[in-house]
């Protein structure tokens, strides 16, 4: 059994926050695979389902960032679980926006949730650290990470969600390197290339006749116009 965990803060105040990606691929996660509906448990949200052969609870702390580690610990007591079954998807400053790296073990650098996973479960989980840029500097962090993503970031988001469905099977498993790889090579929609689908109509200049630029009417429509 693994145990899967978001990092974020409840409720819809905070819902699209950088701070909550981790919610929100574990969210994901419970969507695409066929999971159970969310329950309150263990000082959180709990989702159960099968990713491959492999059983896997989801779990996102309600007890707020800085507490998250109450909500895991309990969850880990309850099934028996070490720090290893334990896989922790959470914000990276750190990290590119969009890009995701694996660690086991090592320091919490200054998060919350983490600091306080490293207090009641010590640091030898797994973690999935998912970039969403730094502010430029450490007095903006705070602000940075509780804001909501632009809608410039929809693009990557999406496509993370993609990799993160194409290669979560792999990840529980304990094929890290095949879940990068998914992730790196996740299918993207197609996207405008910024160029205009129609061209831009100039102003009409005094005198002109309605519609004599770009004049893209049938022959039919022009006749009952020139009559209307």
């Amino acid at each position: 059994m693994k145990l899967f965990v978001g990092l974020g803060n409840p409720g819809a105040k905070y819902a699209r926050n950088r701070h909550n990606i981790g919610f929100m691929v574990v969210d994901q996660i419970a969507a695409t695979h066929g999971f159970s509906p969310w329950k309150n448990k263990f000082n959180g949200m709990v989702s159960e389902g099968r990713l491959g052969r492999e059983r896997v609870i989801l779990l996102k702390p309600t007890t707020f960032m800085n507490l998250s580690g109450q909500s895991v610990s309990a969850a880990m007591q309850y099934f028996k679980l070490t720090p290893d079954d334990v896989t922790v998807f959470h914000d990276e400053l750190d990290l590119v926006p969009g890009k995701v790296r694996l660690k086991i073990a090592g320091g919490h650098a200054g998060h919350n949730g983490l600091r306080s996973l490293h207090q009641h479960i010590g640091d030898a989980y797994h973690r999935v650290r998912i970039g969403i840029g730094h502010p430029g500097h450490k007095d903006r962090v705070a602000g940075y990470v509780l804001h909501d993503f632009a809608k410039s970031d929809a693009g990557w988001i999406d496509d993370l969600m993609r990799g993160v469905d194409k290669g979560i099977v792999d990840l529980a498993s304990g094929d890290g390197p095949n879940f990068l790889n998914a992730i790196a090579q996740r299918p993207s929609p197609k996207r405008p290339t910024g160029k205009p689908t129609s061209p831009i109509k100039k102003p009409e200049q005094p005198g002109a006749a309605p519609h004599a630029m770009d004049d893209n009417r049938s022959a039919l429509q022009k006749l009952k116009d020139r009559f209307s």
